[in-house]
């Protein structure tokens, strides 16, 4: 089985960069928004990556500047953009990149389930939610995986490749497939809250706002001990920041929700409080830190 013809669904933060990955791997990609305005800005954000790419390529010497210029065009040329999900019936596969509310996902896989041919694979682009509850919705549970990419997808190079009990083993193999030709490493998964990443993350993101809140330790201490201490990037408050405090928050309620006995998720009292603040992190200006664009205080 292979998957040559690609939509994704959504053209936001996530899903132009799956667009991207996706025709720079060979694949014919077509890019649906309902929104006319969101797929060209979506489109848009497509092309200056691309230039930016290419540019970067001929400056290392890996491309003359013709060379670039060529591979710009084609890969931009894999791509389709769509406001008509009908654009959506003959892909191989379908990627859902929409807004992370698990009732408008399984809104959408109903219908895609009415509209694609038999043989189309689905997957939910999700960070949080059961692959299984969309899975159950499309009505094709054995054609449907989790396809979890990071943010910023052009650059980040894992992909979580997540199947259910019901996921047939043709279609995990062809999906796994489709993540290495977008220039990933794809790391197998079930269907395990938060996957293998979030589902470490998170918690250890909780650890260290519960720390705080207890007093142990400083914020700006917590963060340096992992930093220098683990070679982390950046501390977990830091983190938490990037991520935003009200992305944190909904993916803690739905667990807690979910999963009551599990000991590893809880909501710590600092970040119901901050996110009813509006205080969301650094798209707000202030989170555990006051930012000031890229820069804390």
């Amino acid at each position: 089985m292979e998957i040559k013809k690609v939509g994704v669904v959504g053209c936001g933060l996530m899903g132009h960069g799956i667009v991207q990955v996706a025709a720079q791997g060979g694949c014919d990609v077509v890019a649906f928004e309902m929104d006319e305005g969101a797929l060209a800005k979506g489109i848009a954000r497509i092309e200056k990556s691309l230039a930016k790419l290419a540019s970067k390529n001929v400056e290392k010497g890996k491309m003359s500047e013709d060379e670039a210029q060529a591979w710009v065009a084609e890969t931009r040329g894999r791509i389709a953009s769509s406001t008509e999900k009908a654009s959506l019936a003959d892909c191989d596969l379908v990627v859902e990149a929409i807004v992370e509310n698990l009732d408008a996902k399984k809104g959408l896989f109903s219908e895609l389930g009415g509209t694609c041919k038999p043989e189309t694979i689905f997957a939910s682009n999700t960070s949080s939610f059961p692959i299984g509850e969309m899975a159950t919705a499309s009505g094709r549970p054995e054609r449907f995986v989790g396809l979890h990419f990071f943010n910023p997808v052009q650059l980040m190079r894992l992909v979580e490749v997540v199947r259910t009990d019901e996921t047939d083993a043709e279609v995990y193999d062809a999906a796994r497939a489709f993540g290495s030709a977008c220039g990933k490493t794809p790391v197998s998964c079930k269907d395990t809250p938060g996957f293998v990443v979030n589902r470490l993350l998170v918690p250890y993101m909780v650890q260290a706002i519960e720390m705080l809140d207890r007093g142990d330790a400083s914020k700006e201490d917590i963060d340096a001990a992992m930093q220098f201490g683990c070679g982390h990037p950046m501390g977990p408050l830091t983190l938490t920041d990037y991520v935003g405090l009200d992305t944190t928050l909904s993916i803690l309620e739905g667990w807690t929700e979910r999963y009551p006995d599990e000991p590893a998720f809880s909501v710590p009292a600092s970040l119901r409080s901050k996110v009813a603040e509006g205080k969301l992190g650094r798209k707000t200006g202030e989170g555990y830190y006051a930012w000031e664009g890229d820069k804390k205080s």
